[in-house]
C-alpha cells in the first residue's frame, strides 16, 4: 500500500497510545500507522527482538515510540506495561488490544485442556486484564479516551476449525459491550474490531497446518481476498481518533464482506 502524503492533521495527534500483539501481524502495522497519524506509541509483545526492530523502523521515520516486554498471561507483566506507557509518555489516551494466540485446528473434543487454559488465559483474561490497567491510567491521566480490542469474524458464526478461540474472541465481544456500558458516562470509549482472513503469521501458521485454509476463507469472501495487516490497523485507527466519537460498544466487522 502506498501512503499519499496529506496536508490534514494525523488522526491521532497529541495522542499516547498502548499497543499489545505489536511485535508483528496487524499490531506491527498498527504501531506504524499510528505514529505516522501523530501519536506517541508503546509497544508490548513478548518477543523483544520483534518488539526492537518496529519501534526501531518508526524512530527512523520520524516517530515517537517507545517498547516493553509483556506477556498477556501473566497480570504482573500486563500491570507493568501499562504503567511503563504512563511512565515514559506521562499520560494514557487509548489502547490497542490486539494480543492473542491461535489454537490448534480441529473439533473442540481433540483439544487439550492446556490449550484451552492458555487459549483463553491470553484472549480473554489477557484483554481483561489491560483494559483494567488502561482504564485506570486513563482516568488518572487524560480522564477521557478510547480503547479498541481485537476480536475476529471467527466469532460471529459457528467455529467448528477453530472452536475456543471463537469462543474467546466472541466473550471478548461481550466483555467490550460490558466495559462501554459501564465506562461511557465518563467518557471512555470501547469497541472491537473484528477482522476477517488477513495476512498474518497465525494465518500463515493454520494454513499450512490445514493447507487450502486461505482459498477456502477468500472464496467465502466477497472481496475475494485477504486483508493486509494495515487494512485491519485502519479501522482501529479511526476508532481510538476523535473522529469516531460517537461510536462506542460495536463489534466492527473488517471482513471483505464474509458476514454480509
Amino acid at each position: 500500500m502506498t501512503n499519499t502524503p496529506s496536508t490534514t492533521p494525523g488522526l491521532l495527534v497529541g495522542k499516547v497510545v498502548f499497543l499489545t500483539g505489536a511485535g508483528r501481524g496487524i499490531g506491527a502495522a498498527a504501531a506504524r500507522l499510528f505514529a505516522r497519524e501523530g501519536a506517541q506509541v508503546l509497544l508490548a509483545a513478548r518477543t523483544e527482538t520483534q518488539l526492537k526492530a518496529v519501534t526501531e523502523e518508526i524512530r527512523a521515520t520520524g516517530g515517537t515510540a517507545d517498547y516493553v516486554v509483556c506477556d498477556l498471561a501473566d497480570p504482573d507483566s500486563v500491570q507493568a506495561a501499562v504503567d511503563r506507557c504512563v511512565r515514559r509518555y506521562g499520560r494514557l489516551d487509548g489502547a490497542f488490544n490486539n494480543g492473542a494466540t491461535g489454537q490448534p485446528p480441529g473439533p473442540l473434543d481433540q483439544l487439550s485442556q492446556a490449550d484451552f487454559d492458555h487459549v483463553c488465559a491470553v484472549n480473554l483474561r489477557g484483554p481483561w486484564l489491560a483494559m483494567t490497567a488502561e482504564i485506570a491510567a486513563i482516568r488518572a491521566t487524560a480522564r477521557q479516551g478510547a480503547i479498541v480490542n481485537t476480536s475476529s469474524v471467527g466469532s460471529l458464526m459457528g467455529n467448528p476449525a477453530l472452536p475456543i478461540y471463537g469462543a474467546a474472541k466472541r466473550a471478548l465481544n461481550s466483555l467490550t459491550e460490558s466495559a462501554a456500558v459501564t465506562y461511557g458516562p465518563e467518557g471512555i470509549r470501547v469497541n472491537a474490531i473484528a477482522p476477517g482472513t488477513t495476512l498474518t503469521e497465525m494465518l500463515h501458521e493454520w494454513d499450512a497446518k490445514s493447507p487450502g485454509t486461505i482459498d477456502q476463507l477468500n472464496a467465502r469472501t466477497p472481496l475475494g481476498r485477504a486483508a493486509a495487516p494495515e487494512e485491519i490497523a485502519e479501522a482501529a485507527a479511526w476508532l481510538l481518533s476523535d473522529r469516531s466519537s460517537y461510536v462506542t460498544g460495536t463489534v466492527l466487522r473488517v471482513d471483505g464482506g464474509m458476514r454480509a
